[in-house]
């Protein structure tokens, strides 16, 4: 018997499907949830959830957000997802290099600046090492 799992961001639903098992990155550590898992509610941190159906696996990259988990449900509500077979690496690369140069500038007094740019760096640098990994097509995008 399946669990519902459904993955969204802030702009869109990421991944909707009957699944056989979701590991997620909580702040904790990785989980597995299995149908008929115990409810919770978890704070995830960065990193790679992977769906598994019984045909394949799919890996999604999520930068923040929480998970509620229900026995025959997992709902992901990301801060930033999306299925490591849709990132653009050089975008992704890009966006590394803006961040690293933001953060060799002064940014003068304000903490969220730096906040920010460190943020930026790390979920770049997530997108690169989960598309480099995870990836079934070699392609250039």
């Amino acid at each position: 018997m399946p669990i519902r799992c459904e993955i969204v961001s802030q702009d869109r639903i990421v991944y909707q499907g009957d699944v056989e098992m979701v590991l997620l990155p909580g702040v904790e550590g990785m989980m597995g949830i299995l149908p008929h898992h115990a409810p919770l509610l978890t704070v995830l941190h960065y990193g790679v959830i992977t769906v598994r159906t019984a045909k394949e696996e799919q890996y999604f990259t999520v930068a923040g957000g929480i998970a509620e988990v229900q026995p025959d449900q997992v709902t992901v509500l990301a801060d930033a997802a999306e299925n490591v077979e849709e990132i653009d690496l050089e975008r992704a690369e890009r966006a590394r290099q803006r961040a690293e140069e933001l953060l060799k500038q002064d940014l003068g007094p304000d903490p969220d600046r730096h906040l920010t740019a460190q943020a930026a760096l790390r979920r770049s640098n997530l997108r690169l090492e989960s598309a480099r990994r995870y990836r079934r097509t070699r392609s250039g995008r």
